[in-house]
């Protein structure tokens, strides 16, 4: 049986918007209308498609994306739910990867928030064609011209009107179409709208918009200008085409209006959705790693990419895919381009929420899933037999927040390694690190909500109670002025002894410095350090003090106590340090006892040498809308932040600063707390400053009472 439908009859829209848009409730209105449901769920009854997820349900929010379609007109749309929290952006950004249109949702009551824009940007790195529906406009608090000037100020004047409302708030039950000239009358219940003429009181204004709207199809393209010239309009099938090459240019954002949760508009957005919006063969084709086009047609070669995966009790890993190219069957073998593995398709499905259905093929374009694939995992390409075809992988961002974490229950250390290895399969923006510096595993995730899911899942999937810790600071030690030491280990203890003897000098290392001032530099060894900044040593031995064959023994102790330094257990970096006197034993000299006296000549040295402290600075970019600015500056300040900057950037204010690590514990909370939950962060490491001296005293007297207790 082939593909019930061709690549150009799919069409594959995301659902995108800040939390509290409406994008689950328009998914059930959509469903409902093509009558893929017999009766429309709500988020309070807790019995929608999309948020099936015990978790979601007791949040009453998106916490993953979903996977539904639904038949409309001969079409077959695929919707891809997604979760409105930042927390959450690696389900926004993978669903991104495979629609062909986003469709994003702006709250009447609210107009553009944060999250609106934060997902506006990953829009225009993908070059996503996009719509704006205008939702919850029978909320009492509804103001759809204010919502359409701040779209307007955020997105550009390629926001055009296709619809507006004739009435707003709770009475609100009519929509003018701009585009059709025609106004939609709903019942109560909403569904299909009665379609009547637009009133001679709204004639003027919907005339006008309607002239704005063919104006803009027409700028973009040179012959539909030059009939639009010659005709003053624009027919049907002109404006068809020309919004569609519009959006997929990015050039035209057409604009709608719903009230999602009374079904009032979505059948008018799902015509809009499989008359003009772009099935992905009119979409530009995949770039390949090598940089080949690989066009999106149903005869080419097969080929598919893996964009999620989910772990489901009792069935196994279901992998989410596009096909790019070709057709998959049931039963098709195909190659693993990542990991060169073979994998068989065994099963063929499409979704609808947590529902599967099995279809036994599918075309280029279309969306689903399959099971058990061995060794495949999110970003993968599977392809035909003798191709070489990698498509360029989703890129994630970088995590936000860090936690240590370890199990509650003594002896749960084994089991909780591949419990952590099954959230990073399952979400690329989770990394575990497990620091050989700190002695702790760290989970690096992007946010206060993020990391509650992460418990959940380990809790009720991996059934182990687990705990987060704060996360131990990577500290750097350094000196600030040269000191010279000498140490003697000598050892006797029955038969051979241990003999050495090291003068020493350390100073402050910077690039470009003059050699030792008095020494005779007969050698020089530059260690770049595994954690950053380097050691230089240097043989200043004259007359053979110290066999040359001990030299890499001293190195080694220095470096040993590198590793573990003085002040607070740290590593040591940028050092110079010159051997430059010593003594030997015939037969009690050897590489351990030169080891031993290298080591504590360095300490004591070290000690001598006024000792700094460093701490890892970052710099943190915080975008918080306008009159929340203080507020989170105030905030920062008390982190002990240094403010590099601030602009402006529509309704909104980007902060950057440097901040040490140190301060940052808690922030996303926090922060979503000062600004109810609309701002968002990215932090990226910086430099190493010093600690102020309050602050290293108080931690080296932290350290010597766990050395003094660890002796005990």
């Amino acid at each position: 049986m082939s593909a019930e439908f061709d690549t150009s009859h799919v069409k594959n829209i995301v659902l995108l918007g800040h939390a509290g848009s409406g994008k689950t409730s328009l998914a059930e209105s959509m469903l409902f209308e093509s009558g893929a449901i017999s009766r429309r769920g709500t988020i309070a009854a807790k019995n929608t498609v999309g948020d099936y997820h015990e978790l979601e349900q007791e949040r009453g929010n998106s916490i993953f994306s979903k996977l539904m379609h639904s038949r409309w007109r001969g079409y077959k749309i695929n919707i891809i739910d997604t979760p409105g929290y930042d927390d959450f952006v690696g389900e926004v950004i993978s669903a991104l990867r495979v629609a062909d249109t986003g469709v994003m949702l702006l709250n009447a009551s609210m107009g553009v928030e944060v999250g609106t824009d934060i997902i506006w940007q990953y829009t225009e790195q993908f070059k996503t064609p996009m719509i704006f529906a205008v939702n919850q406009l029978d909320h009492e608090k509804a103001d759809f011209e204010k919502t359409v000037q701040q779209a307007k100020e955020h997105f550009g004047s390629k926001v055009v009107v296709v619809q507006y409302p004739l009435q707003q708030g709770e009475g609100f039950h009519e929509i003018i179409d701009v585009l059709r000239m025609t106004l939609y009358k709903f019942t109560d219940g909403g569904g299909k709208p009665e379609k009547l003429p637009i009133p001679e009181i709204e004639r003027e204004k919907a005339e006008q918009l309607h002239k704005e709207l063919v104006e803009a199809v027409a700028s973009n393209d040179e012959t539909l200008m030059e009939h639009y010239f010659d005709k003053g309009e624009l027919d049907e099938d002109e404006m068809k085409e020309g919004m569609k090459k519009a959006m997929i240019n990015h050039d035209l954002f057409p604009l709608f209006c719903l009230s999602a949760e009374r079904n009032m508009g979505s059948g008018r957005l799902m015509g809009f959705i499989d008359n003009v919006c772009p099935s992905a063969n009119e979409m530009p084709p995949q770039k390949t790693r090598r940089g080949e086009l690989l066009p999106c047609k149903s005869d080419g070669p097969a080929c598919l990419f893996i964009y999620k995966t989910v772990t489901e009790p009792h069935i196994g890993e279901l992998s989410f895919f596009k096909v790019y190219s070709g057709v998959i069957k049931s039963g098709t073998e195909l190659i693993n381009e990542n990991t060169n593995v073979t994998e068989k398709i065994t099963q063929l499905f499409v979704l609808e929420g947590n529902r599967r259905t099995s279809v036994n093929e599918l075309s280029a374009g279309d969306i689903g899933a399959t099971l058990k694939l061995k060794n495949t995992h999110v970003n993968n390409t599977l392809h035909d037999k003798g191709r070489n075809i990698e498509l360029n992988p989703i890129e994630f961002p970088s995590p936000n927040m860090s936690m240590a974490i370890e199990p509650v229950n003594k002896g749960e250390e084994e089991k909780l390694s591949p419990a952590l290895h099954q959230l990073v399969e399952e979400d690329p923006t989770v990394r575990v690190e497990i620091s050989s510096e700190l002695k702790q595993t760290i989970i690096h995730c992007q946010g206060d909500m993020h990391l509650a899911v992460i418990k959940w899942k380990l809790e009720h999937l991996a059934k182990m109670e687990v705990r987060f810790v704060r996360p131990r600071i990577a500290y750097r030690e350094t000196i600030r002025k040269g000191a010279d030491a000498q140490y003697r280990h000598k050892k006797q203890s029955g038969g051979a002894g241990q003999f050495g003897e090291v003068h020493l000098r350390i100073e402050p290392w910077s690039e470009g410095m003059a050699e030792p001032a008095g020494l005779n530099v007969r050698g020089r060894d530059t260690q770049e350090l595994p954690w950053g900044g380097k050691l230089v040593y240097y043989n200043c031995i004259v007359g053979g003090a110290i066999d040359t064959r001990f030299m890499p023994s001293i190195l080694k102790g220095v470096m040993e106590k590198m590793q573990e330094g003085p002040l607070t257990g740290s590593y040591v970096r940028d050092i110079r340090v010159s051997v430059y006197d010593g003594k030997m034993h015939p037969v009690d000299s050897n590489d351990i006892s030169f080891k031993l006296a290298g080591l504590q000549a360095f300490r004591q040295a070290f000690r001598e040498a006024d000792p700094q402290l460093l701490e890892p600075i970052y710099k943190i970019e915080v975008m918080c809308p306008d009159e929340l600015t203080g507020s989170v500056m105030g905030d920062l300040q008390t982190r002990r932040a240094i403010v590099e900057g601030m602009e402006s950037e529509g309704h909104f204010t980007r902060i950057v600063a440097k901040v040490p690590i140190a301060e940052m514990f808690e922030y996303s909370s926090s922060l979503r707390s000062i600004t109810q939950g609309r701002a968002k962060f990215s932090l990226e490491f910086d430099s190493y400053a010093p600690v102020p001296y309050e602050l290293q005293k108080k931690l080296m007297e932290e350290y010597n009472k766990t050395e003094i207790l660890a002796e005990a």
